[in-house]
């Protein structure tokens, strides 16, 4: 059947609603709220959200195959909590200068070994059981943020060495650290997305599994990669988060995995698998930081906020579903 004027237009309409929203919210914020529209709030607004940022393009990997991974806030909590005490454990007692910078690399490598083993698990549950992706995560979201609370006690550690606050306080010719790590990981995932043959399995195993695997494409060591993937990026936003708060608290990333999972399906990504980009995923997250940021500068009360929050989210779902019609 021949598309209309009319079915062309609700299509683009549909495919560029986020932008379309986005520049529409920062308009009427820029004339309404007051500090909005500066070069200082956007820079803090690109910083407070970058952790949101790192975890839905994840998750976005995680998605477009058809999965979901409520666990990535519970193993952020557990990698800082881990990270913070390393770095603590690291710190010299003597008064060389110069042995306390091998904490960053080493709390890197702590965070991306949390991350990768958590998400290796996930993906291991998901394809050698076929424990439904909502379940497995479920379960590790529940022991990762249990196995927090253990390692430290329940009590955050604290008094942290200044080298590891710079992870998510210094500035890397004036662009704050996190988001510096952010721009690099989204522009990393975008390539694998867009231009490997991986980026191209991710998508075919998301449209249709079965129709992959009869085309010879290895659909389990695809699962098993995004979740290690997600894993990952998990660890990196827990260690990113304990450096800049200088604190490792096992009450950290509660909830994130609910933002992540809004921003990925406000940025188009059909929740059904197969479709969607990095570049929408990182509008939506946008779009959700810029809401919160100018509710923040309207005075408007943190209880209502969640109740935007959640209609925004209802109205992103409507519209994946009217995509697929």
């Amino acid at each position: 059947m021949k598309k209309t004027k009319g079915d062309r237009i609700k299509e683009v309409i549909l495919d560029y609603v986020i932008v379309i929203a986005l520049v529409v919210m920062s308009i009427y914020y820029a004339i309404d709220a007051r500090g909005f529209a500066t070069l200082t709030n956007f820079t803090n607004i690109l910083n407070q959200n970058s952790v949101y940022i790192i975890l839905a393009v994840g998750m976005t990997l995680v998605i477009l195959t058809g999965g979901i991974d409520l666990s990535v806030g519970s193993i952020l909590a557990l990698s800082a909590v881990v990270c913070a005490d390393v770095a603590k454990r690291m710190e010299p007692v003597g008064s060389d200068p110069a042995a306390s910078w091998g904490i960053i690399p080493v709390t890197w490598l702590v965070a991306l070994g949390i991350g990768a083993a958590l998400g290796a698990f996930n993906g291991a549950m998901v394809i050698a059981f076929r424990i439904p992706p909502f379940i497995a995560t479920l379960a590790m979201m529940t022991m990762a943020r249990g196995a927090a609370n253990i390692y430290c006690d329940a009590r955050p550690i604290g008094h942290l060495p200044e080298e590891f606050k710079l992870i998510g306080t210094g500035s890397l010719a004036t662009i704050p650290a996190p988001v510096f790590i952010m721009a690099v990981l989204s522009a990393s995932i975008f390539v694998i997305t867009r231009y490997t043959v991986f980026g191209r399995y991710v998508y075919a195993v998301g449209g249709n599994e079965e129709a992959a695997r009869l085309s010879g494409i290895n659909v389990k060591e695809v699962k098993f990669w995004v979740y290690v993937v997600s894993g990952m990026f998990s660890g990196i936003c827990g260690i990113i988060l304990a450096s800049r708060l200088g604190s490792g608290d096992p009450k950290l990333g509660l909830m994130y995995e609910l933002i992540a999972i809004a921003a990925v399906v406000l940025g188009g990504t059909s929740l059904m698998g197969g479709r969607g980009s990095v570049i929408g995923t990182v509008f939506g997250a946008l779009f959700m930081g810029i809401l919160e940021n100018g509710l923040l500068l309207k005075g408007v009360p943190t209880f209502y906020q969640w109740v935007v929050k959640g209609l925004v989210i209802l109205i992103a779902v409507v519209v994946d579903q009217l995509k697929r019609r």
